[in-house]
């Protein structure tokens, strides 16, 4: 088999974990980033314009979920490409943080590539839809 793995299956899950972000994790990840929209870490400007308390950065989301794979993997530069849709915000609590769940299952498998499709929860509800990366098979 040409798959990352000899007993990889579509439906196999290949790695799971769950991430605690704080709001300190926001402001380390807002100066790495550069992103210092407030609504990432002042409660009153985010409930002025909608929301429902400050959320962590969606690309901080998309970033932790990814790298959920990488130690399975091996070597991150096998990862030929991933892409998601931001579909509902992670709501970061001033005491409590929150807690975001990956799970990561082969959704494909390709003569060289496979499909890994992650699903991105917090507090039980999907946060990014159509997670998915694709990776080169093990040669």
């Amino acid at each position: 088999m040409t798959a990352v793995g000899p007993n990889l299956e579509v439906g196999a899950v290949v790695a799971e974990r769950t991430v605690h972000l704080t709001r300190a994790a926001l402001v380390r990840y807002a100066g790495a980033s550069g992103d210092f929209n407030p609504i990432h870490y002042n409660d009153a400007i985010a409930e002025r314009v909608g929301l429902p308390g400050v959320l962590a950065h969606g690309m901080l989301t998309m970033g932790l979920a990814v790298e959920t794979i990488v130690s399975w993997l091996g070597d991150s530069g096998r990862i030929l490409d991933y892409g998601v849709r931001f579909t509902r915000p992670v709501v970061v609590d001033t005491d409590a943080g929150a807690d975001v769940s990956v799970v990561a299952k082969v959704g494909a498998i390709e003569d060289d590539a496979v499909r890994i499709d992650l699903t991105v929860s917090h507090d039980g509800t999907t946060v990014l839809g159509k997670a998915q990366v694709r990776v080169r098979a093990a040669s």
